[in-house]
């Protein structure tokens, strides 16, 4: 590509044709510094975006989106007045109600003659036979306490019990109030009608089956008639 630049024959550098026609040009274009005019000189800036039709100017500034309205969810509808939620009613789950289920009722819980013949009888009879009786007769009625200054009192359950092992052994427990949680007593003889009527387990705040039992054998125990005594 050909050097615009001239030289002259002294080897200086002339000016070119540009470089003298640019300060005219500059001149020729620039605006005044008293007062402000428009220049015909071709400008980059795009035209206002607001102004412009965006169908004809690419540049033109598009309306921003509007984000689609969000809807309210319907209100629940209000149980009336005096009905409960749906929530309240619904069935509770089986563990729950298998929690809340009533427990079974002890045997001492049962009538009084039930829990004597059913539950009291067979356990007391076991527990003396595993000292050693072996010929235990035991029965439960409901008579005259067959003890000297007695006589006149009424009937009462008792329970009576007797051996012939060693002699013939008996022995009462008596329940004036038909309640194994009321009062209670106790006698017994060999052979002769009994001369004492005991107060038995008056000390404990609520009896149970296996300490009725206990308490009647540890007491024949004492007596020295089970074992080896």
């Amino acid at each position: 590509m050909a050097d615009q630049t001239n030289h002259n024959q002294a080897g200086e550098v002339a000016p070119s044709t540009v470089d003298k026609q640019a300060p005219s040009v500059a001149e020729e274009h620039a605006p005044s510094t008293d007062s402000p005019e428009a220049t015909d000189i071709p400008t980059a800036n795009a035209p206002d975006p607001k102004a412009a039709n965006p169908e004809d100017n690419p540049n033109a500034a598009k309306p921003a989106a509007v984000p689609p309205k969000r809807e309210k969810p319907a209100a629940a509808a209000k149980p009336a007045t005096g009905e409960k939620p749906e929530a309240a009613t619904e069935e509770k789950p089986a563990a729950a109600k298998a929690a809340k289920k009533e427990k079974a009722p002890a045997v001492e819980d049962k009538p009084f003659v039930d829990f004597i013949e059913q539950d009291y009888l067979p356990a007391l009879q076991k527990a003396i036979a595993q000292k050693g009786v072996q010929d235990l007769q035991v029965s439960f009625a409901k008579q005259k306490v067959p003890i000297t200054g007695f006589e006149s009192a009424e009937e009462c359950w008792q329970i009576i019990g007797s051996w012939s092992e060693i002699g013939l052994r008996q022995f009462n427990l008596y329940f004036p109030e038909e309640d194994i949680q009321g009062k209670k007593g106790f006698s017994c003889n060999e052979g002769k009608k009994p001369s004492t009527l005991e107060s038995f387990l008056i000390d404990e705040r609520r009896i149970t089956l296996d300490l009725l039992v206990f308490g009647l054998v540890q007491r024949l125990d004492g007596q020295k008639w089970l074992g080896r005594n």
